[in-house]
């Protein structure tokens, strides 16, 4: 049974190219990422929230031009710890598509090799046209993969540094 799996990826690849492994190892990258921040939401984001807001309740004073500062700082803190690694799987999301593109032409590159090596002869081309579509398929179901993740961990940040924000108050 993994045997066949794995004959089906290495025969996918052989026909999409080299560029695919690149893919791979993008898209492999971008869903460990993705994985880590739904972890750290689960594990570690009640520890930055609660150390920022220990930090800011222990201060006796909250009305002074410093104190604002202090409480910018400490929101800007937590809402790097808490934003992670995100641009980097929106970069990810954002690079495989434009891999894909890199796929297709160094496939198209092989049909024209094809096409001045051995004449029009369709089945000298036939790989070449594989190669230069599969990847730029492969490049957009990993980008829309990854969109998901991207999207739903853009919420929660967004959600959980406002409400942080909001709940770190001048008063006592």
């Amino acid at each position: 049974m993994f045997y066949d799996a794995y004959l089906s990826i290495v025969q996918f690849i052989e026909l999409g190219g080299d560029v695919l492994y690149l893919i791979a190892a993008v898209t492999f990258l971008m869903w460990t990422l993705i994985f880590e921040r739904f972890w750290f939401f689960r594990s570690e984001h009640k520890n930055v929230v609660r150390e920022a807001t220990q930090k800011w309740e222990s201060r006796t004073e909250r009305r002074s031009w410093s104190a604002h500062a202090i409480r910018e700082g400490l929101i800007s803190d937590a809402a790097d710890r808490i934003t992670g690694s995100l641009p980097l799987i929106q970069t990810c999301v954002m690079l495989c598509p434009l891999l894909g593109l890199l796929g297709t032409v160094t496939g198209m590159i092989t049909v024209f090799d094809a096409m001045a090596t051995m004449g029009g002869n369709a089945r000298s081309m036939a790989s070449g046209v594989s190669q230069a579509t599969i990847p730029t398929m492969s490049g957009m179901i990993a980008s829309l993969s990854g969109v998901l993740g991207a999207t739903l961990i853009k919420r929660r940040v967004d959600r959980d540094v406002g409400m942080f924000e909001d709940h770190l108050t001048f008063d006592h």
